[in-house]
């Protein structure tokens, strides 16, 4: 069972031209976007086959992998969304994005001066985000070098074990699985359940 699939583009391979051509359009959708999907269900797949076989001698390789793609596969699919042809693009002059934008960068254009030199500094390969960050409640620009670091964009939190030595080094030392194991004794299972 597949969880995850390629979206058709939601406009056509010329319709970004001049500014991106057809050609261009066409493989980074239909090759290198379909390669993170293919990639993602792959390691889906060796996760249950592992849970099947109660062996996870692999996890640290396969769960990378899922990272790696399912997080290619998410901004990906953000990218095409985000554009449009050159004719139905109207950058805001009122409305909530425009006013959250005055008020966290003073202007539209020294938001876009922001992001455009921040997408230029990324080192090699890379993106570059416009997010809401919900702990200061304001716009935030960031760079993403590498996009999978062992995260899914768009996954919500429910459940955080902090395996920092700082978080149990007095009591359990080196001793991280003793740790762990005790963990699952304190859990406070109805805020997980409340964040789901």
């Amino acid at each position: 069972m597949e969880k995850y699939t390629l979206s058709n583009l939601p406009y056509e391979y010329n319709s970004l031209e001049p500014h991106i051509d057809e050609q261009t359009l066409q493989l980074h959708h239909d090759k290198h976007h379909a390669g993170y999907v293919k990639s993602a269900n792959a390691a889906l797949a060796k996760l249950t086959e592992m849970r099947e076989q109660g062996n996870y001698s692999d996890i640290k390789s396969v769960e990378k992998d899922l990272t790696f793609h399912v997080s290619g596969h998410l901004l990906h699919s953000l990218f095409w969304i985000n554009l449009c042809p050159a004719s139905k693009c109207q950058e805001p002059n009122s409305g909530r994005l425009f006013e959250q934008i005055k008020n966290d960068f003073g202007s539209f254009e020294i938001f876009k001066e922001q992001f455009s030199a921040t997408a230029l500094a990324v080192e090699g390969s890379g993106w570059c985000l416009l997010v809401w960050d919900s702990l200061s409640k304001s716009l935030i620009i960031l760079q993403v070098e590498n996009h999978q670091k062992l995260t899914i964009w768009s996954s919500k939190i429910l459940l955080v074990l902090d395996v920092w030595e700082h978080a149990y080094y007095l009591k359990y030392q080196n001793k991280r699985n003793e740790f762990i194991e005790n963990f699952w004794k304190i859990i406070n299972w109805k805020e997980v359940e409340n964040r789901l």
